[in-house]
């Protein structure tokens, strides 16, 4: 597996959110986690990145115990993580944003091809690349942000509901660059999406969380062919 998630208990303070979660994503995989809102989602994806410090369990990554390592070790290794909320500098263009975001290659044509490879996959970033961040469109937006991580080559990329803030259009294409990104690049993907019939199209596997607890695993075919969802939350 590439991601083995075991036992993972984490909170905020004295509030504790997680209780012994227990998840795996295997290389080139997309993986969903669904649940109600507080489900504890999104701390599931900042435990795993580093950003809230796990009080119990262990989180593997390619074989490696990366449990209590930082956020910037777990990046370096190739995990990337997309939160909900925008973390673009708004002040700066789309191509400075995007060069911001591979700071630590030391060759440029390394980030040139790479820069030529998102452009490939999202052209739109590419004719605005002079454009300042902060005047993108909410679609435009989370392909930047999608797109900075790329440029790192990541072997997991966790997306926080993507869809947030965006039209049904738009957000059927981010979906479908999803797709593409895992098919093309060979990139794993932990999606947490509250449009749960996108997520069970996209993925192999469906993990369901219900007041910080895992309590259901399902293959995303399997859960479209169930018809009903609402009595899974």
């Amino acid at each position: 597996m590439l991601l083995t998630v075991t036992d993972l208990e984490a909170g905020y303070g004295e509030k504790q959110v997680l209780y012994g979660i227990s998840l795996t994503i295997a290389d080139k995989e997309i993986v969903s986690l669904i649940g109600h809102n507080g489900a504890g989602k999104s701390t599931t994806l900042k435990s795993i990145v580093g950003l809230v410090s796990p009080r119990r369990g262990k989180i593997l990554f390619a074989g490696e115990d990366l449990t209590s390592s930082p956020p910037s070790l777990k990046l370096a290794k190739g995990i990337y993580h997309l939160p909900q909320e925008y973390f673009l500098f708004n002040d700066l263009s789309v191509r400075e944003n995007l060069e911001v975001s591979s700071f630590t290659m030391s060759e440029q044509s390394l980030f040139e091809s790479r820069l030529a490879k998102v452009f490939e996959i999202f052209p739109v970033l590419e004719a605005r690349k002079r454009q300042l961040a902060g005047t993108l469109s909410g679609g435009e937006r989370r392909m930047l942000g999608i797109g900075m991580g790329l440029l790192r080559q990541p072997r997991l990329l966790m997306l926080d509901e993507p869809s947030s803030g965006l039209s049904p259009v738009i957000f059927q294409k981010v979906a479908g660059i999803v797709q593409d990104i895992n098919r093309e690049m060979g990139t794993a993907v932990l999606l947490v999406e509250q449009n749960v019939k996108v997520a069970f199209k996209l993925s192999k596997r469906v993990f369901v969380m219900k007041a910080g607890r895992m309590i259901l695993e399902e293959s995303g075919e399997k859960l479209l062919q169930r018809g009903q969802w609402w009595e899974l939350f």
